[in-house]
């Protein structure tokens, strides 16, 4: 039965929320043992409790799981939320979240790890640079910058793990060379996500509802404008290339008939003097 006018509208709208809540709790509940430390690591902040030996463990304990929970959640996620972005609304979020996760459960945990080593190197350089270092302060400032550069290539990451089919070298290499070749998407989805995590900070419930998965939405709706916008490059390319071969094919054409008629005068003059 479909709904018109305002019913229509606020039927609509019920359904987008669900479709979201449902996502983001999937992606929670396959995050749940790295979310459990965080949240425990954000409570001992709060209430400045524990040591710098329990800090330096959720640490550890946190560094571990992320590959194994959180970036086969979020490859999963960005299954279901690159089938909305692309029109596919009527898809099963249920069945096409845990089929994304099987699918893309090898690739999205070995980017895991390789992400998690990236991000503890810099955040080491940044804490050491910034607060024992402060002559070479500049360095880490410009490590805080590639930590950005490097949050935002890895949602770049997830978008190219779901959408195309590529060796892991080649989803780490275009992910990053994305990142790079297009900084105003870069912006555009950074501010999207600081945007989402700070409403997310004054309002934590919506982490649970739908931050993480409007932080998706964001990210690979910005991935699928470049996407088009690089296959319509490639296909315009295509076209000149096939234009200007049409072109020389017509010139060797006219060519060869201006050979032919001078070998035909040649002939006839030839005809002429015998």
């Amino acid at each position: 039965m479909e709904f018109k006018g305002a019913m229509g509208g606020l039927y609509r709208i019920t359904e987008w929320i669900t479709r979201i809540a449902a996502s983001n709790i999937l992606w929670a509940l396959c995050s749940a043992p790295f979310l459990f430390f965080g949240l425990m690591k954000l409570m001992m902040l709060g209430t400045s409790s524990g040591g710098v030996n329990e800090q330096l463990t959720l640490n550890w304990a946190m560094g571990i799981l992320a590959p194994f929970t959180v970036f086969p959640a979020s490859a999963a996620l960005f299954t279901v939320v690159r089938k909305w972005v692309m029109g596919n609304t009527d898809v099963g979020t249920f069945r096409t979240f845990f089929q994304g996760y099987k699918e893309n459960y090898l690739k999205s945990m070995l980017g895991g790890i390789i992400y998690t080593l990236m991000f503890v190197i810099m955040y080491v350089d940044v804490t050491v640079y910034m607060t024992q270092m402060p002559n070479f302060r500049i360095v880490g400032i410009l490590m805080l910058v590639l930590m950005i550069i490097l949050s935002v290539s890895m949602f770049n990451f997830f978008s190219i793990v779901v959408h195309y089919q590529m060796s892991f070298k080649q989803v780490m290499t275009n992910s990053i060379l994305l990142t790079i070749a297009r900084p105003i998407r870069v912006f555009s989805t950074l501010i999207a996500a600081a945007v989402l995590a700070y409403i997310g900070l004054r309002y934590p419930a919506l982490y649970f509802i739908c931050i993480p998965t409007l932080i998706a939405m964001a990210a690979f709706f910005n991935f699928y404008a470049t996407y088009n916008k690089l296959q319509l490059q490639v296909e315009q390319k295509k076209l000149k290339e096939e234009e200007e071969r049409e072109a020389a094919l017509n010139n060797q054409e006219d060519d060869d008939d201006d050979d032919d008629d001078f070998e035909d005068d040649v002939e006839d003059k030839d005809v002429k003097r015998i």
